[in-house]
């Protein structure tokens, strides 16, 4: 045992990070790249080791050996001998298998012989194959290529793909210039690392994977930049209608493109040209709950596209992996602030779409000033009376939207706008009963997802110029809004304890500010619910990225005194 070292590592593949030891952070860094925060009791952060997160650290240049040595240096125990093993099994298994492309078409290479007679013993993997194999190679399907990656995936075995991407339709296209000096639109450091991380190494693996960095750190930048570099005609799959409007208007203000160039398709509008930027719901969309085809899923095969960019990857349907195994000759970039995935299909995402390319901490963005320094509080809010006897009667699937809805949020609502008067501020909620009643209440303008984009264009607009200072938003402003001055967020309810959507709530307002203020950024908790506990595994995201999260109980009484003098939030217990 050393108790001078910041790690405890268990034999269930669970890490223990102790955050006040002096080389926490270096340690926490470092975990991020090989396992998955699980949760924080305390001053102990749980961390835990994946066979998909082990993939991508070996898919990013680290070995096993690599991997086992900087563990022992930080850990205050031996390394229990079945975690190694573990390390050691799925680690190494990346690469073991590879795909590569040559005269003959489509070939599977196993790492031995005996690899490549133990896949014939799985009979749905050897019907694939196009003659028995010689030694340790063996010919395949071509059609099989997004299938067999997402099979073997599943059975421990990710497949290292170097069968090589087609070059797609041609475009003539490239980055504007300024238009006072006429240099070229110059693209952030991290930007073009993410590029060339993606596009880089094409003659091995490279060509296809996810890039992740934080909202607001300009993702759309490498998107574009890869259609530029690639100069191919390029299907873009975006969350909602407003992420599709500000693509086009991005690609229209700081590429080549024309109008004539980029086609929208969506509920409303079906243009296909050489950029299409395409919704995730349109695509899909089916006649009928009952009918099994969805039509719309020919446009990814409808033009010889060179390029698919999946923006807010983490949220890629169901339906679209089937899809996907498909197009594997086709270059596909992921774009996302979190690799989680909350049902489940990080192993799908990493054959489909491919590893993680490239990634940068939050925090690490917010020390070059790329982003807004923010800070995290919960705010802890008793039931009122009615709705404790409401909650505690009612049936468990009906308590977490009682807790949600519960009606003294509201006086925390109006208190902290009072704290931050004049400050723009963005109330985002998941109910729209809630939401429609703190309009009334508070007589605030509000989006949902019944208004129409246009309108909720106007808003945003308004906001942006600074002639709205609040915005009441529902669940559709989580993703692809751009409200640069947005400095601080309450959220008033949330989606059970999607990370997801607390990286993206946050999100909202870290773009940096012209004055240098930095972000607040609130999360309202219904004491003594399941709320608290759903809280929990939100904030797990948000210690992962290193920012201290305070919980505070909330007082009246304390809050009317607060906001009278103009003292910052008191702190009841953490």
């Amino acid at each position: 045992m050393n108790n001078t070292r910041p790690l405890w590592v268990q034999s269930d593949g669970t890490l223990l990070l102790d955050e006040r030891h002096s080389e926490y952070e270096e340690a926490r860094d470092f975990l991020r790249g090989i396992a998955e925060l699980q949760k924080r009791p305390g001053a102990w952060h749980t961390y835990q080791i994946t066979p998909v997160t082990l993939w991508n650290a070996a898919a990013s240049g680290w070995s096993s050996s690599s991997v086992l040595q900087r563990l022992t240096e930080l850990s205050r125990y031996v390394l229990p001998s079945n975690v190694q093993e573990d390390i050691r099994k799925h680690m190494d298994s990346y690469g073991q298998i590879r795909l590569v492309h040559d005269d003959g078409g489509l070939m599977l290479i196993a790492e031995t012989a005996e690899l490549m007679e133990h896949l014939c013993l799985w009979g749905e993997i050897a019907e694939v194959f196009l003659q028995p194999p010689s030694g340790t190679h063996v010919h395949i399907r071509a059609d099989s290529r997004g299938w067999i990656k997402q099979e073997l995936a599943a059975r421990g075995y990710p497949v290292k793909d170097e069968a090589g991407f087609h070059a797609g339709k041609a475009l003539d296209v490239s980055l504007r210039t300024h238009m006072d000096s006429g240099a070229p639109v110059t693209l952030r450091d991290y930007q073009l690392e993410a590029v060339e991380a993606m596009l880089g190494n094409q003659a091995l693996d490279g060509g296809s994977g996810v890039v992740v960095l934080p909202c607001g750190a300009g993702k759309t930048w490498v998107g574009m930049a890869a259609i530029t570099r690639l100069k191919c005609e390029t299907l873009i799959l975006t969350p909602n209608g407003v992420s599709v409007s500000q693509w086009i208007s991005e690609l229209l203000k700081n590429t080549t493109l024309t109008d004539n160039d980029i086609g929208e398709y969506s509920g409303q509008i079906k243009n296909v040209k050489p950029i299409t930027v395409a919704t995730y719901q349109v695509m899909t969309h089916r006649r009928s709950k009952e009918d099994d085809t969805y039509p719309h899923l020919q446009l990814f095969v409808n033009r010889d596209w060179g390029l698919i960019i999946y923006d807010e990857v983490h949220l890629l349907p169901a339906p679209v992996f089937r899809i996907t195994a498909d197009i594997q000759a086709t270059r596909r970039l992921g774009l996302t602030a979190t690799l989680v995935r909350e049902d489940g299909r990080e192993g799908d995402a990493f054959a489909l779409i491919g590893p993680k390319r490239y990634e940068i901490p939050w925090k690490t963005m917010e020390s070059r000033g790329w982003i807004a320094e923010a800070t995290c509080k919960e705010v802890r809010v008793p039931l009122d009376p009615e709705s404790a006897i409401s909650y505690s009667t009612a049936p468990k699937r009906n308590r977490h939207r009682i807790a949600g809805e519960n009606p003294r949020k509201t006086e925390v609502v109006r208190a902290l706008l009072n704290r931050h008067s004049g400050v723009p501020t963005l109330v985002i909620g998941q109910y729209l009963d809630q939401l429609h009643e703190l309009s009334r209440e508070l007589s605030l303008p509000l989006i949902t997802g019944e208004m129409a984009n246009r309108s909720r264009k106007e808003l945003y607009d308004q906001f942006n110029r600074g002639e709205i200072r609040v915005l009441l938003v529902s669940k559709v402003a989580n993703f692809a809004v751009d409200l640069p001055d947005a400095s601080v967020a309450i959220q008033v309810s949330g989606s059970y304890g999607s990370r997801q959507e607390e990286a993206q709530r946050l999100g909202r307002i870290l773009r940096p500010k012209k004055t240098g203020s930095g972000a607040i950024f609130y999360t309202l908790v219904s004491e003594g619910t399941d709320e608290v506990e759903f809280s929990r595994n939100r904030g797990r995201f948000l210690l992962e990225q290193g920012y201290p999260y305070s919980v505070d109980l909330w007082d009246a009484q304390i809050a009317e005194v607060e906001v009278e003098v103009g003292d910052q939030p008191r702190q009841v217990h953490s």
